[in-house]
């Protein structure tokens, strides 16, 4: 991967989290009991530890390369079967979409991969910090699955690329504690998760917890009966992380690497 494709895959995200923290500030959803100065902090120090040494080197070298050699050897679907370009990327961005939606069901269902992947629900508040909140060991878990998704695939390097940017501005976008017009959060949530429907996945309730797995796409929810509008207690009264940490501990680095251990 060229110097310009390693600055798109890192600045348009930096970019749209940039964007939605100021709409949090402007327009914000709920109160967060906990404010932002540590759980900020945790969170950039998480995203420091797995993505610096791991994400960075995952799509900028690893995942992109993966799909160049498998384009070049004329493995996987796409290269088996002769598709328009356009048709080819659309199809590429749904089943890499699905692809992550199985991936976030399976960390809610094997014990080892909920351990990891606790750490991101642990966060007592939710806003665009929680989208980077994710233990170092789970994004190894990640790098891996999605290597397998873009061998089986056959997906080009150009493709998962912008499905990579694509996927964490969602992610920044409904992870964000802001409050969107109802009419608009109605139409949104047709196609796109938006911040009121992720807020449901982030409830302290376990059955809550297993709705709403989508990153991007609603598809799959519906598709799979996982959807959920709101929560059974209301928006308003929603309580958020899990219920055996409702204190300031995972606002914490310390914590946060040692939770999967516990």
């Amino acid at each position: 991967m060229d110097d310009q494709n390693a600055i798109l895959i890192t600045l348009l995200p930096a970019v749209m989290f940039a964007l939605v923290a100021l709409a949090e500030i402007a327009r914000p959803r709920r109160t967060l009991r906990f404010g932002r100065v540590a759980r900020w902090r945790s969170a950039l120090l998480l995203l420091a530890t797995s993505r610096a040494a791991i994400w960075v080197l995952a799509w900028v070298v690893a995942v992109p390369t993966v799909a160049i050699w498998a384009n070049g050897d004329g493995i996987g679907l796409f290269n088996v079967f002769a598709l328009p370009l356009w048709t080819e990327v659309i199809a590429s961005f749904i089943l890499l979409d699905f692809a992550m939606w199985l991936q976030h069901l399976l960390t809610h269902k094997v014990p080892f991969l909920w351990r990891l992947h606790k750490v991101h629900h642990a966060d007592p508040d939710l806003d665009a910090s929680t989208a980077i909140r994710f233990h170092p060991g789970e994004i190894v878990f990640s790098v891996f699955w999605k290597i397998g998704w873009v061998i089986a695939l056959g997906v080009t390097a150009p493709v998962i690329i912008a499905f990579e940017i694509w996927l964490a501005a969602n992610a920044i976008f409904n992870h964000g504690n802001v409050e969107l017009p109802k009419g608009l959060d109605r139409l949104l949530r047709r196609v796109l998760v938006t911040p009121d429907m992720h807020l449901v996945h982030h409830s302290v309730i376990l059955k809550e917890q297993q709705r709403n797995y989508g990153f991007a796409l609603t598809l799959w929810d519906r598709l799979f009966g996982t959807y959920a509008a709101e929560s059974s207690v209301g928006r308003a009264q929603q309580v958020i992380g899990l219920t055996e940490h409702q204190d300031q501990r995972p606002t914490g680095i310390r914590f946060s690497l040692r939770l999967p251990l516990t």
